[in-house]
Order: C-alpha cells, then structure tokens, then sequence
C-alpha cells in the first residue's frame, strides 16, 4: 500500500470498474462539494452514487477484480478500500437515481467522470443535514458544504 491514499486515483479507478460493467453512477460527497465550489474540502473518503437498481454482486465483483479491497456492507452503502488506502463508499438510495441520470461530467486524466448537478448535490446535504439520526459533527459539516455550494466561499485574504 502506499504511503498516502490518492483520491484521484480511486476516483479513477472506480469509475473506469463501473462504467466497464455498466453501472450508472455519479460522484457525490465532499469531493464533489470541492469540484463544484472551487474550494478544496478535506474529507475522509471518496463517495459514489450508484443506481439503486443496481445489482451489488456484479458492481462488487468489478470492483474486487479491479483492486478495491471490501471494508463493508451496509443496507444502503458498500464500503471499499482502493490499492492506495483511498476509502471508497457506494452509495445506495433511490432518490439518487434521477440525479445519476442527470450528472454533469468531468475529464480528468482522459477518464469522463460523472458528477451529481449542484443543485442535486444541495438537496444531498440539505437532506442529511436535516436527519437527527445524523451525528451531530457530519450534519454541521453538510450545512457548511450547502454554504459553500451556494456561494460562501472563503476569499483566501480575509482575516478573521
């Protein structure tokens, strides 16, 4: 494993499994918060919307032989480890399906990778933000990201 978990390498990796295997799909989750608002976010994983209808056993199957490691499976994720440490979750969730179908798309190193619209990606957060189940320390941190998403972005120059 390497000394660092590469993102762009995960996210690379898992859309090109996906896409072999013909499962819809789209980034979500801080990396797509930091795309999407031009301000880097720090976060701990990379998350991927994939198609509720999706079957788990093919997707895993791809993802497995494309060297992601399994770390977990829940009713509505599944949670992978890419060969650089990089934590990788799929996220399942009926709502999620027009927004996959509606992605925009990104090009990064020659690989088209499909990306929730802002909009879709405001309602996400809007929703976990407002879910009391959520931890208290991830619902702060989707009300921050809808900030940023709508437009509160820290000018680098302002003080405190």
């Amino acid at each position: 494993m390497a000394d660092a978990a590469d993102k762009i390498a995960a996210l690379l990796a898992v859309t090109r499994a996906l896409d072999a295997a013909g499962v819809a799909h789209a980034l979500i989750g801080g990396v797509a918060v930091g795309v999407h608002s031009g301000v880097p976010r720090a976060t701990l994983d990379t998350d991927i919307a994939v198609a509720s209808t999706a079957d788990r056993a093919v997707l895993e199957r791809a993802l497995l032989q494309a060297g992601f490691a399994r770390t977990g499976v829940f009713a509505h994720s599944l949670n992978l480890r890419h060969l650089s440490g990089e934590p990788v979750q799929l996220a399942f969730d009926p709502m999620f399906d027009a927004m996959i179908q509606r992605a925009d798309r990104i090009v990064v190193s020659d690989t088209s990778i499909p990306i929730v619209q802002k909009d879709d990606l405001i309602t996400m957060k809007e929703r976990a933000a407002a879910d009391p189940a959520r931890r208290s320390s991830k619902r702060l941190r989707d009300r921050a990201d809808v900030a940023l998403l709508k437009g509160d972005v820290p000018d680098p120059d302002e003080g405190w």
